[in-house]
């Protein structure tokens, strides 16, 4: 049986959580006795993952875009309006971008791969902080990944986006250490979501060849360290990188 963190009575933010990882940590979750909110623009996904997890406890899809920050604070609000204080923000929502070389790179490409896997982050992190410091708690979890730390080739964009993710991480959790609220971030491996769609099967290859597991991390691996990273006993670390890479990482 797997072990139950309490998250009784918390909320949890969850964007990208209509499918993969996202719903992984969305059913961890429920089944430790969290309320989530599903942050994710795939409306009929979202609604199939509220369908299919309801069983377990409140959840609520909501179509939201991170990359649009005009609309986070309503966002934001319509969720307190809905389930009360905010606890919880795991930032998962992410992007692969086209496999290229730096100097054959599609700007529009580059561009859209950073703001969706490092500006969505800190529009969110904006938006729900003050709830947060308002409410005298919180967990912020980023889901980065090992490429931030190693810097994958034919992944310029992706490797940017997560370096600059583990720093964002680093610097909010200094500056909200004295409010009982933690921000860490994730640094796993490659898991087999609909992610890889987005990248070739050479570069899949690459990736596990680097894996000394010789397998892809599953969800529910990283969901099970999402949820101690989010719960009350995840209480001193704050600003800190969580591996779950299969050995991969170095340092």
């Amino acid at each position: 049986m797997a072990t139950k963190y309490d998250l009784d009575g918390n909320l949890a933010i969850i964007t990208g959580g209509a499918q993969g990882i996202g719903r992984a940590v969305a059913k961890r979750f429920l089944e430790s006795g969290a309320k989530v909110a599903i942050w994710d623009p795939d409306v009929s996904l979202s609604e199939k993952t509220v369908d299919d997890l309801s069983v377990l406890g409140e959840i609520k899809a909501y179509d939201v875009d991170v990359t649009n920050p005009d609309k986070l604070g309503s966002a934001i609000d319509q969720v307190a309006t809905d389930f009360g204080s905010i606890e919880i923000l795991v930032n998962n929502a992410g992007i692969a971008g086209p496999n290229a070389t730096v100097w054959e790179y599609d700007t529009d490409e580059w561009l859209r791969t950073l703001d969706v896997n490092l500006n969505g982050p800190f529009y969110c992190c904006r938006a729900a902080v003050p709830r947060m410091i308002e409410g005298g708690y919180g967990r912020i979890v980023n889901i980065a990944s090992i490429a931030g730390k190693e810097g994958n080739p034919m992944a310029s964009p992706y490797s940017a986006s997560k370096a600059g993710l583990i720093a964002l991480t680093k610097s909010l959790g200094k500056e909200l250490a004295e409010y009982d609220i933690g921000v860490n971030c994730l640094t796993p491996a490659a898991a087999k979501t609909a992610i890889f769609d987005q990248i070739t099967e050479e570069h899949i290859n690459y990736m596990l060849s680097k894996i000394p597991r010789s397998r892809f991390v599953l969800v529910e691996e990283v969901a099970a360290m999402v949820t101690f990273m989010a719960s009350k006993e995840c209480s001193f670390t704050t600003g800190g990188v969580f591996d779950i890479s299969g050995g991969r990482a170095t340092y």
